[in-house]
């Protein structure tokens, strides 16, 4: 395998998914289970050569189809995907957790899994008993683990409660001591769910950089993450599904680019479902992206201003009503949230309108970006809303940044003014 540590070939994951039937009891008496079993083994006998015919109340689901990729030593790659897609599954699988339906696995080397909060650990045992544990799990012996010791816990942040049976630990101590042995027992291959969510900001801060040191020494991470910021700044490869499949396979940044734009509308305008559904007090018509000439384009120069137009309606008035629009980069960065209310008087009155606002020339750097719009009443309910819409781009056609390729020194221009005084000797 020479430097690569993980080779996965048409891996395929089936799941057999149950119907219940009208009027059916949810579960099963010991009783009845017994003897659907015994009916099962006797049709075996009967009929040795036929095949096992799917319940008609159950359907097949493919989790994962056909799914191919190799990883090597010290690469650090980030899963994408929407939720359903198969990442979680894949993690579970790599991780020996679940067997594959099909296809083949190669790993070489020790494997750290932080799929889930306390995975691995024993609950009845303490914080100190369960750093010993999963040492021993993980193939360490009690030198190797007794050396990490003290720099586990104090990652960790859990020297009080460290003789404490972990079952009375909070979800956020959990999560902190499980990420502190999977990182610090010097795995060959470290492979983390988006477990990470449950702990405060500070400790995903601290978790992130731990996981860049351990790549840059030379060891494997892989890491599954909605956060498309994180998976760009964590990680250099990128590996996107749909469906269980590998859709798009490369340079993170490209990929999460991709994936944040998938969907979305590149020419300039859409037109949505006009029709207000039943109690629907309002909805978005239509959204357009327009130059200086009011043509409709998804394309623009750096140099010439943005102007985006929302049709909308409401079938009554509405009081307090918030209008929103979210620019995102393709790194999945918010650069700006405006409100309509900022400008206009709060409330609608029953009618059709149209709404536009202007985003100035040399605002935005050279880049893609998509749009959500969302119309609610704060603090009350959400009317309608729609995340990446619509995608346009800025190109870069000569400002005084362009020496330094646009998103190298932020993600918008700063036109703040100079003073320079002189010092008179």
């Amino acid at each position: 395998m020479s430097d690569t540590v993980i080779r996965v070939e048409n891996l395929s994951k089936k799941y057999i998914l149950g119907q219940q039937k009208e009027g059916s009891s949810r579960y099963k008496s010991l009783r009845e289970s017994m003897s659907d079993g015994a009916k099962s083994v006797g049709k075996k006998l009967l009929k040795p050569g036929s095949q096992k015919d799917l319940n008609p109340s159950e359907q097949e689901f493919w989790a994962l189809k056909d799914v191919s990729f190799e990883i090597k030593q010290g690469d650090r790659v980030g899963f994408i995907g929407r939720n359903g897609a198969g990442k979680s599954t894949l993690l579970k699988v790599l991780s020996r957790i679940t067997e594959p339906t099909s296809g083949s696995i190669r790993i070489k080397g020790r494997v750290a899994s932080l799929l889930e909060v306390g995975t691995g650990f024993h609950p009845e045992l303490t914080g100190r008993e369960n750093i010993f544990l999963n040492g021993a799990i993980l193939g360490m012996s009690k030198v190797e683990i007794t050396r990490k010791f003290d720099e586990i816990v104090a990652f960790a942040e859990v020297e009080k409660f460290l003789d404490t049976p972990v079952k009375r630990y909070s979800s956020g101590m959990y999560v902190r001591l499980a990420f502190a042995v999977a990182a610090h027992l010097e795995p060959e291959i470290l492979i983390v769910d988006e477990v990470l969510a449950v702990g405060d900001a500070q400790f995903q801060k601290k978790c992130l950089g731990k996981m860049e040191d351990v790549g840059k020494e030379g060891r494997t991470v892989l890491f599954v993450s909605h956060n498309m910021a994180t998976v760009t700044t964590l990680c250099q490869r990128g590996i996107w599904l749909i469906g269980g499949q590998v859709h798009m396979d490369g340079d993170a940044e490209q990929v999460t680019s991709k994936f944040l734009t998938y969907g979305a509308e590149h020419s300039g305008e859409v037109v949505l479902n006009s029709s207000n559904k039943p109690n629907q007090r309002f909805c978005f018509k239509r959204v357009s992206l327009l130059n200086l000439e009011e043509n409709i384009t998804s394309y623009f120069d750096i140099r010439e201003p943005i102007i985006i137009r929302l049709e909308y309606s409401a079938t009554q008035t509405i009081k307090d009503l918030e209008v929103s629009m979210r620019v995102d980069n393709s790194s999945g960065i918010p650069i700006f949230t405006t409100n309509r209310s900022s400008s206009l008087a709060s409330g609608v009155s029953g009618g059709n309108y149209i709404s536009e606002i202007e985003i100035p020339a040399l605002f935005l750097v050279s880049g893609t970006y998509t749009i959500d719009i969302a119309a609610h009443v704060p603090n009350v309910e959400i009317l309608c809303q729609h995340q990446s819409l619509i995608t346009f781009e800025i190109e870069e056609t000569g400002s005084d940044m362009a020496l330094y390729k646009g998103t190298a020194f932020g993600v918008v221009f700063a036109n703040i003014p100079w003073k320079e005084k002189y010092l008179i000797m």
